[in-house]
């Protein structure tokens, strides 16, 4: 008898394998090929999966429902996952979702009532009003008047309550600290990033919006850079983006420090300022600091000149402490400056001062050019490997740390007498339509005092001014990074030096043969 059993199960289960290999329907409870279906399933959301497989007792359960399988032609597991209306609508909405642009960033700028009439000078320099969005925090009210091309001036909420204990610092830092999240409740629509900034701090909006449109705007990101002092990074946080050269918080970050906030104020009393009771809230929610070198703090003094003339290759995103530093041009006011600045910002923001560097092969000259700034000859050969490096035309935030005390290499003004740059600023550009080029005019400073030189090489100070050509590349920083070439233009006039400047081509490297 239990033989006769055994040879039954092995012919039934012989058929119901021949009958499945053939994809034919067999409709006996044990053996018929089955879809299954689960749904439901509240870890993974609502959504439908569909599995295709032969109904083996092992798989039989009350939750599935079963039903012959389509007509295929391979005997396989099939997964399909169909779109519900929610997802379906999330996936519509983020194809269908615009790049980042000026109009998604919202700037909170921190000010005191009493520098205001000073100091919102530099706002009315990079301020567009109409397409800029964003709000100045005071402390107190301040007269205003409504020709006046500046943002919407509101006052800080109370901040008495929160406790502060450093006998260094200011209590206005408390206040500061809170930009970001005052700025979101006022509840302005379509909103992706909140930026911080100072007074006294100037922003290139459209290198803003190149930085931060490469970040996924969904995601947590706290975005800045670091001070130029050493000693400022170890007394604060190398982790930390300083206010003052402004810093990036995207939106479900700024709506989780909202939240969080005031809590973690009152656990960090003893902090000095603003940016790194920001930076102690930032480490309690887990974001780090994402860095972007184009965050100027410039904890320096003195001349910007050998800062800005060797920028990193990256955007140039702001410019802080105006106030501290000397003019950016020489000879005007610092508002006056920046405004001078902007004319070139306007015509060609992606590439505002980057460097390229060539070299004048019959005269032995080397030409570094920041663009929309300035251009600086040299005699003889010096290496695009220390003409990047900045040339300490500047004092450290701390005295006694001005020669190591950076958080970057620096190198003397000048190695050699005779090899004392000559400076050319930028005077005057404009757009030629004709030829689809920017062309600025750089003229001769005065800066420094050149000494008489034995060399028999040319002399740059024959030459009173400079023409730089270059056509406009918006597209720049969609590319991997990389420094402009520049070229010398042959010409008969031997007061002028025509330079190009633009894309290297295919090969071409900085060097004097």
């Amino acid at each position: 008898m239990i033989k006769l059993v055994a040879l039954i199960i092995i012919i039934t289960s012989a058929i119901c394998f021949m009958y499945s290999f053939k994809q034919i329907v067999y409709h006996h409870p044990e053996c018929s090929t089955t879809t299954t279906t689960i749904s439901n399933i509240s870890s993974l959301g609502n959504f439908e999966t569909t599995l295709s497989f032969p109904n083996y007792p092992a798989l039989q359960h009350n939750n599935l429902s079963l039903s012959p399988p389509p007509p295929d032609d391979q005997q396989s597991t099939r997964l399909t996952v169909p779109k519900t209306e929610t997802n379906g609508s999330l996936d519509d909405d983020e194809e269908k979702e615009e790049p980042t642009q000026l109009k998604h960033i919202v700037f909170g700028i921190a000010a005191s009532s009493f520098l205001w009439d000073k100091r919102k000078e530099y706002i009315k320099q990079w301020w567009r009003p109409n397409h800029t969005r964003g709000v100045v925090w005071l402390d107190k009210e301040v007269r205003t008047d409504k020709n006046e091309k500046l943002p919407e001036i509101r006052l800080s909420e109370d901040t008495s309550k929160l406790r502060y204990t450093n006998r260094l610092g200011s209590r206005s830092a408390l206040r500061i600290s809170r930009v970001v999240s005052e700025t979101l409740k006022l509840g302005m629509k379509d909103v992706r990033w909140f930026v911080m900034g100072d007074d006294d701090t100037v922003f290139v909006v459209d290198n803003v919006v190149r930085i931060l449109e490469k970040y996924d705007h969904h995601q947590y990101y706290y975005i800045g850079s670091n001070s130029e002092s050493h000693v400022q990074n170890i007394i604060f946080s190398y982790a930390m983006a300083y206010g003052g050269g402004g810093f990036a918080i995207s939106y479900p970050l700024a709506q989780e420090l909202a939240k969080m906030q005031d809590r973690c104020i009152q656990r960090y009393p003893a902090l000095y300022g603003s940016d790194d009771r920001i930076q102690a809230c930032m480490a309690e929610l887990g974001v780090p600091l994402t860095k972007e070198q184009g965050f100027h703090q410039y904890d320096v003094y003195g001349d910007l000149l050998g800062l800005l003339s060797a920028h990193p290759v990256t955007p140039l995103v702001s410019i802080h402490h105006l106030d501290v530093v000397e003019p950016v041009f020489p000879g005007m006011a610092r508002p006056q400056a920046i405004g001078h600045l902007f004319e070139s910002v306007n015509l060609d923001s992606a590439s505002i001062m980057q460097q390229s560097i060539c070299y004048d092969k019959k005269r032995f000259w080397s030409i570094s050019v920041s663009w929309g700034y300035t251009v600086q000859i040299i005699r003889g050969v010096v290496s695009p490997r220390e003409l990047e490096m900045p040339t300490r035309t500047f004092l450290n935030w701390y005295k006694r740390a001005d020669y190591t005390g950076y958080s970057f290499n620096t190198r003397p003004v000048t190695r050699h007498p005779c090899q004392s740059p000559f400076i050319y600023y930028m005077s005057r550009t404009r757009y030629d339509r004709g030829s689809k080029q920017t062309i600025g005019i750089y003229r001769a400073h005065d800066r420094y005092k050149h000494p008489y030189c034995r060399w028999k090489m040319e002399n740059p100070e024959k030459i009173d001014s400079v023409v730089i050509f270059k056509r406009p590349d918006h597209l720049r920083w969609q590319k991997s990074p990389r420094r402009d070439c520049c070229r010398v233009v042959d010409s008969k006039k031997r007061s002028v030096l025509y330079v190009w400047v633009g894309s290297c081509r295919g090969g071409e490297v900085s060097e004097l043969k």
